[in-house]
């Protein structure tokens, strides 16, 4: 697949670049990518949910009533999770959610995404850029002229640019990252994808 690339005025520059099969044009396979974003949401959990057992609740330990002939049920403590004010049972303790996956895999999740979006005519190309200052409107404009659409946006650089980030940072709809920063979960959570000129070269590279 050739793809045009724009300049930030929204001409073409006259430069094609050719999209590598192994990153863009593989069969993509959705399982990987399912556990690809449920293992990067998994990492985004904290963890810390807490509830307080029978042992942990702060009520008297005296027995409620005589074990038997009380005409009801027998109760021991009124820590038991039947009262109200009693402690929970089997509520959430702080746990790790994160778990591993094996590197070719998550390889192959990334270039699954990133296939689909080739297919879906969801890539544009823009030559490299740079910026004096943080600006908002004069992204949204580049965005604008480029035709990368309203939608979400994912915006990849070569390298990190302070300020190209901090211009995005305003706007809820895109998101500034760097290629080393990419993953599938970002991939497919955008509607298009922004590549800066020399990110599929740093992505062909990486793939084996």
């Amino acid at each position: 697949m050739e793809l045009s690339v724009y300049k930030i005025d929204g001409t073409e520059s006259g430069k094609k670049v050719v999209l590598d099969e192994k990153v863009f044009g593989v069969t993509p396979n959705d399982h990987v990518i399912y556990l690809d974003v449920l293992q990067y949401l998994a990492n985004q959990r904290q963890g810390t949910a807490k509830t307080k057992d029978r042992s942990e609740v702060a009520y008297s330990t005296k027995k409620l009533g005589r074990q038997k002939g009380g005409g009801g049920a027998r109760h021991g403590s009124i820590k038991a999770g039947i009262f109200v004010g009693g402690g929970n049972v089997h509520g959430p303790k702080p746990r790790d959610y994160r778990f591993k996956l094996n590197k070719k895999v998550k390889s192959l999740a990334r270039v699954s995404a990133l296939s689909y979006k080739a297919a879906e005519g969801k890539i544009v190309f823009v030559e490299p850029f740079t910026m004096d200052a943080p600006k908002t409107k004069e992204l949204l404009t580049i965005l604008s002229n480029i035709k990368a659409g309203d939608r979400k946006v994912l915006f990849v650089l070569p390298e990190n640019s302070n300020n190209i980030y901090l211009s995005s940072r305003n706007l809820p709809q895109v998101k500034v990252i760097s290629v080393d920063e990419i993953n599938t979960y970002a991939i497919m959570d955008a509607h298009s994808l922004v590549l800066v000129d020399g990110v599929q070269d740093i992505l062909a590279a990486r793939v084996k």
